[in-house]
């Protein structure tokens, strides 16, 4: 996911010829799908799709050399013994690749059977084929045992021809236990289903063919698979766009959601019992100087009671833009992360989501609730504590009136992941547990907690033995190198 804006002008859209021609050499995508965005004679490049690859190819770049100076400084991930102290009833942090530059992860588990999925990107990673395969690549981890123990990790698809891949997601199909990935080829937004727990998967199919591009994706699925919804932003100037499946990911119709001057991102989806679908977005505009944020942050609801054919809109919060993120070829508004939503098993909806109550001071993590489908909400709860930079939530829900959360919040210069729960739809709440316990073991490690977060999002879960699994992202700075960890519950 890419979030500052670039100039028009910007002399990095030199490389936009390159990357739109690498788009189309594509051999990834099924050949349902038409070939990928060009301009036509006498057609300028979307201004709006030129800036998004040019930033995609200098972050890339970044990364690249921050990888090529730690492995070649010996200090790529685990460098030491990684000491723990976990928290009662926790197996202790751990990173899912030892030497991995690995960024953003998701998180599914089997609500009937042990298997648990976490996908993730890598950045100069081993390819998977001798050439033109994608840097970064999905890197998919699969356990059969609730997260115990791990198979050996393998590529989600060898995707030759597709220059890089981004914003994993993944989900289970409750009803079946077919898996369902959702992921970025650049800016062509993929689909692919595996019916064997992850061992093999379906050729991936562009899921947006009559939008030019698309970023920041997120997912719902129904318990049976057959309805999935995906939204995403999109042309022109990141307004919000719904595309739906009610054959499993076969075909796709897609519709424009917004149509203003407003960037909007989607971080959480829901398919309830009724069949209504409801997704949590945040927005931002990108006017001040050098096409930073600037003004308020909003939190939206979005809904269908038609199957994705028509949409609502409501505005749930609107806070002011929290401390900007200072590490290396980091943008400012990196913390101002978007809100979790997480649906109990009849339907109830908790969002929680961070932001600031004065221009450019420390976060809060909220929650609200809402028992009518997202239609209205509660008044906001404060998970964070006072005072402290507190962003990034995930959420997950359960049984009547259950969720799980963790929120990542930095005090003295180290951030930690905290994990609260609700048992009465956010009446009440936990109190906080520590579940980024490991205090060595990288360069960004301390007793105190990591250096940056490394991603946008992380993920949360629940096995079907209902313990809880969180992934996240941990680096030295934004630029990184970085690595993914997660903790479970024992």
């Amino acid at each position: 996911m890419l979030r500052p804006r670039l100039p028009a002008t910007s002399p990095r859209t030199a490389i936009v010829a390159v990357a739109l021609a690498s788009l189309a050499l594509s051999a990834c995508t099924s050949t349902s799908a038409p070939s990928a965005p060009r301009a036509r004679a006498g057609e300028p490049i979307d201004e709006g799709l030129a800036a998004e690859i040019a930033e995609q190819q200098e972050i890339l770049d970044e990364r690249t050399q921050a990888l090529e100076a730690a492995s070649a400084a010996g200090t790529l991930g685990i460098v030491e013994t990684v000491r723990r102290d976990p928290s009662p009833g926790w197996a202790g942090e751990r990173i899912v690749n030892r030497t991995g530059d690995d960024w953003e992860p998701a998180v599914a588990a089997d609500p009937t059977a042990p298997f648990v999925y976490v996908l993730h990107n890598r950045y100069g990673g081993e390819d998977a084929c001798a050439n033109g395969c994608p840097d970064p690549a999905m890197i998919l981890h699969v356990s059969d045992d609730g997260g115990v123990t791990w198979q050996p990790e393998r590529f989600l698809c060898r995707c030759k021809g597709v220059r890089a891949q981004y914003d994993p997601l993944i989900e289970v199909v409750p009803d079946t236990g077919d898996v369902v990935a959702v992921w970025m080829n650049q800016f062509q937004i993929q689909f692919a289903r595996s019916t064997d727990h992850g061992a093999t998967w379906s050729k991936p199919t562009w899921i947006h063919p009559d939008v030019k591009w698309g970023d920041k994706p997120n997912l719902a699925v129904s318990p049976d698979g057959q309805d999935v919804y995906v939204q995403f932003n999109g042309p022109t100037g990141g307004d919000a766009y719904a595309t739906a499946s009610h054959d499993g990911g076969v075909t796709w119709g897609t519709t424009k959601i917004t149509d203003g001057d407003r960037y909007y991102y989607d971080y959480g989806g829901a398919v309830l019992p009724n069949g209504g679908v409801v997704f949590a977005q945040i927005s931002f505009t990108y006017s001040g100087p050098h096409d930073a944020a600037q003004g308020v942050q909003r939190i939206h609801v979005f809904r269908s009671d038609d199957e994705g054919a028509t949409w609502s809109e409501l505005v749930v919060d609107e806070l002011e833009l929290g401390r900007e993120c200072a590490s290396r070829s980091c943008y400012g508004d990196y913390y101002d992360s978007g809100p979790a939503l997480a649906a109990d098993d009849d339907g109830d909806l908790v969002i929680v989501y961070n932001g600031a109550s004065r221009h450019l001071g420390p976060q809060t993590v909220y929650a609200r609730t809402s028992n009518n489908g997202g239609i209205t909400w509660s008044d906001r709860v404060q998970l964070s504590r006072d005072g402290v930079n507190a962003a990034f939530p995930a959420a997950v829900g359960e049984g009547d009136d259950g969720v799980r959360v963790w929120f990542m919040a930095r005090r003295d210069h180290r951030w930690q992941v905290w994990y609260r729960t609700t048992a009465d739809l956010g009446a009440t709440w936990s109190a906080r547990e520590k579940l980024s316990d490991a205090t060595s073991g990288t360069v960004y490690k301390h007793p105190t907690g990591f250096d940056e977060v490394y991603g946008d999002y992380g993920e949360i879960a629940i096995t079907s033995d209902g313990h809880t699994i969180g992934v996240w992202g941990e680096g030295t700075s934004y630029h990184g190198p970085g690595g993914v960890w997660f903790n479970r519950q024992s």
